[in-house]
């Protein structure tokens, strides 16, 4: 089904659970329709259900009446060297308009530098790097007609520093920071605006895997991600913020 009405849509990557989940949840109070996509079908179902629930909320009407976002899901495996062509392709079936792109899936492979093969390679930086930079290019004559146009791209702190065992992970995020400077600029008069938010640990499953040892209570939750990506929609004057790093609170500040 073609969806195409005056409503604001967004497109969120790796929105099964965590940030994105949580960014979804959160775009619901401001009246967008979602194009979701992850792996875990269920989860997106559980998302889609959050997201519905959100907006009836919001609206302050009850969901079910006609009323609430229409809400696409689509699986895809963003490790596959064509999955941005694929998931867009996708999009485009269901919506004619893009006003929101949240490039926000990431995995992370631990291993010594050693011990990394050239699949490791292509897989991270296939889901890190290439897919999210191929959507922001698919995306880009779609957003150029919003009023305004947002990308916001999930970094790191890897973004900006490495850690051991990291590397590939460490790669891409500084990739993925690298190239969305460059695309910024290139948009920029476009009225498309582009932010990358880069936090240090957050509780998700991606940080319990790499690191079983760590106080999820000492992490920041996908909730306070989600409200800082909330804070930069809403700004549509001629303040700009290219970036916003966020540490957790027992973090040294500007360590």
């Amino acid at each position: 089904m073609m969806v195409s009405d005056d409503k604001k849509v967004a497109l969120i990557t790796g929105a099964s659970k965590g940030i994105g989940r949580a960014a979804a949840v959160a775009a619901a109070r401001l009246g967008y329709d979602f194009f979701l996509t992850g792996r875990d079908v269920a989860g997106l179902e559980e998302t889609a259900a959050l997201v519905r629930k959100a907006s009836s909320v919001s609206s302050g009407e009850k969901f079910g009446c006609g009323e609430g976002p229409f809400i696409a899901l689509h699986s895809e495996d963003l490790s596959r060297s064509d999955s941005a062509e694929r998931l867009f392709d996708a999009f485009s079936g269901s919506f004619e308009r893009l006003d929101l792109l949240i490039n926000n899936a990431g995995t992370v492979n631990p291993k010594n530098t050693e011990d990394y093969s050239a699949e490791d390679w292509d897989s991270v930086m296939n889901i890190n790097a290439r897919t999210p930079f191929f959507l922001m290019q698919k995306s880009i004559p779609m957003l150029k007609a919003a009023d305004p146009g947002f990308i916001i791209n999930i970094g790191s702190v890897v973004s900006h520093k490495g850690y051991e065992n990291q590397a590939l992970y460490s790669a891409s995020k500084h990739a993925l920071l690298g190239y969305t400077k460059a695309v910024a600029r290139e948009l920029r008069d476009m009225n498309i605006r582009i932010h990358v938010v880069s936090p240090g640990g957050v509780d998700t499953d991606l940080i319990r895997g790499v690191r079983p040892d760590i106080d999820t209570t000492d992490l920041i939750s996908p909730a306070d991600i989600a409200e800082t990506i909330m804070f930069l929609l809403q700004m549509k004057g001629n303040a700009m913020i290219d970036e916003i790093e966020i540490r957790r609170r027992t973090k040294l500040p500007w360590d």
